[in-house]
């Protein structure tokens, strides 16, 4: 299994925009949802200022791609999960009038033969027609829904995206913008990772960008053969480091300063759950959260001296999540192994807040300052 960079395609993506009216309404609210291998994610939001206000949302664990490892195919049960959780979002939209919206699916459905069939069989249950997007704009909307964590002081920024099928990383230099236009530059990557050479406005530099068709879904169906638990995630951390081969920082030696990772994910926000002893999970303890390199090694271990059967009762982790967890920790360490750094911002956002930014600035409806 390799990255999906296909030979002799280009390393930047172009810009993908849904086509929207001319005019928007400041007040009207939108809509975003992404249907990933694991969840069903939905929100409804309103712009304010440079930010929005979250009005309604929705999340549930469906396992689209339960099984598709082995069969190549998205299950019956797996579909139906699935629209019963879209039946709900279409509620939610229908109660609160939203026009604006944008609904896409990634990794489990770009994979699975029965993919597009699935998505006529949405229309036809739910009245949703959802896109699926190809990973560069996955790419690109998870970059920009992270804007806001970005730290003036951020000169190489690498933005890590580990979802349920596939894991995407993007490298971007920030080094000749101005620190108080950091922020800004990313929110301005909406338009495309390939910026305009024309715009009065100072670029971020997108090094090098990847997608690894491998999530926490996915890389565990992989070993999911391997009995012995630490063998088992030794082996995944090292399959998925042999993966970033094609990426192009991958061998270049990284100072410490100046340099920030951010991760976006189920598991990395569980992760600073843990870290922190959370038996509640609280989004705004764990949002912006910086952790260590040694902090977050802490927390894997203990995950590994609990074994299945610890992870499954501990709080912390919660139902959804044990059965992902190591995988996801697998990723993780990788990644820290590869790029050591002092801290690791943690997002809790994603797709959905991309989605959410790209329409608005599109709009025009966000206004400028400080993310």
């Amino acid at each position: 299994m390799t990255p999906k960079r296909p030979e002799g395609a280009p390393r930047l993506p172009q810009a993908v925009e849904p086509t929207v009216p001319a005019k928007a309404d400041p007040a009207e609210l939108y809509a975003a949802l992404d249907l990933g291998t694991n969840s069903c994610r939905m929100l409804i939001a309103q712009p304010k200022g440079n930010q929005f206000h979250v009005i309604d949302s929705f999340s549930k664990s469906v396992q689209l791609g339960l099984g598709l490892e082995a069969s190549g195919k998205l299950s019956y049960a797996s579909m139906q999960r699935t629209i019963g959780a879209l039946r709900i979002c279409r509620k939610k939209i229908e109660k609160h009038e939203v026009r604006r919206m944008r609904l896409v699916a990634t990794e489990a459905c770009r994979r699975a033969v029965n993919g597009l069939h699935f998505m006529k069989s949405v229309v036809r249950e739910t009245g949703l027609r959802l896109e699926i997007i190809e990973p560069e704009e996955e790419a690109r909307l998870a970059v920009i829904s992270c804007a806001p964590l970005v730290s003036p002081r951020t000169e190489q920024l690498l933005v890590v995206d580990i979802g349920g099928g596939s894991t995407e990383l993007v490298w971007i230099d920030l080094s000749r913008v101005p620190r108080p236009e950091r922020q800004r530059a990313i929110m301005r990557l909406h338009k495309g990772f390939k910026q305009d050479p024309a715009s009065p406005f100072p670029a971020a530099r997108v090094v090098d960008w990847i997608s690894v068709p491998l999530g926490v879904a996915t890389l565990r169906d992989q070993f999911d053969d391997v009995q012995d638990d630490a063998a088992r995630f030794a082996l995944m951390s090292w399959f998925f480091e042999e993966n970033l081969a094609d990426f192009s920082p991958y061998e270049a030696e990284q100072t410490r300063e100046g340099f920030q990772i951010i991760g976006t994910s189920g598991t990395v926000t569980t992760v600073a759950a843990s870290h922190l002893g959370l038996r509640r999970y609280d989004r705004s303890k764990v949002d912006g959260l910086r952790m260590t390199s040694d902090q977050i090694d802490k927390v894997i271990r203990t995950y590994l001296e609990m074994g299945p059967e610890g992870r499954r009762k501990d709080p912390r982790i919660g139902r959804d999540r044990h059965a992902l967890i190591m995988s996801g920790a697998a990723i993780l360490q990788a990644l820290l192994r590869v790029w050591p750094t002092d801290r690791l911002s943690v997002a809790d956002r994603g797709l959905r807040e991309g989605l959410l930014y790209a329409q608005m600035s599109t709009d025009g409806v966000l206004d400028e300052g400080a993310y």
